[in-house]
């Protein structure tokens, strides 16, 4: 798989990255989602499961080969081009911002930890001034759901850019 050129990166607005993401059918909508909103879907391994797997396909729809996601093989390689891409924000239940708290009108990327451990201490702690969270109602749940999580997050990106 060809890894496209920081340029051509850079043409969209907004990205989602999901870091070392476990579950095939939550990277199937998540990559939908990033299609209806015009988001760049980036996949940092390790992986828990196939992009050949044809349940990542099955939860994309007859969407995913116009996904095309960019993989990269470790964090760090990505953390080199966030800056040209966009401000980041790190997804995190433990973040004291609210994620409607922020401006996302210029240049975008939501960053999403694993679904059963979210992002690691060291990024927390590396990335803390960005670190946001989705409101929701006290002792209620742990976490919501990844792809749920995304689709919220992406489209208050297009509410404040009204598109």
């Amino acid at each position: 798989m060809t890894r496209p050129s920081v340029e051509d990166l850079e043409r969209f607005s907004l990205h989602i990255v999901l870091v070392e993401p476990e579950i095939h059918f939550n990277t199937g909508n998540v990559g939908r989602s990033c299609l209806a909103t015009g988001a760049k879907l980036h996949l940092v391994k390790p992986l828990g499961f196939s992009l050949d797997d044809a349940r990542v396909r099955r939860a994309g729809l007859d969407y995913w080969p116009a996904v095309n996601p960019v993989v990269w093989e470790c964090f760090d390689e990505i953390a080199e081009v966030l800056p040209r891409l966009g401000d980041p924000f790190f997804f995190s239940a433990e973040a004291t911002t609210s994620f409607w708290d922020v401006s996302y009108i210029g240049p975008t990327v939501l960053v999403f930890g694993r679904e059963s451990t979210g992002l690691s201490d060291a990024l927390r702690l590396r990335y803390h001034t960005s670190l946001v969270s989705l409101p929701q109602h006290p002792r209620s749940v742990r976490s919501l759901n990844l792809s749920n999580a995304v689709a919220v997050a992406a489209y208050e990106v297009l509410r404040q850019r009204r598109v």
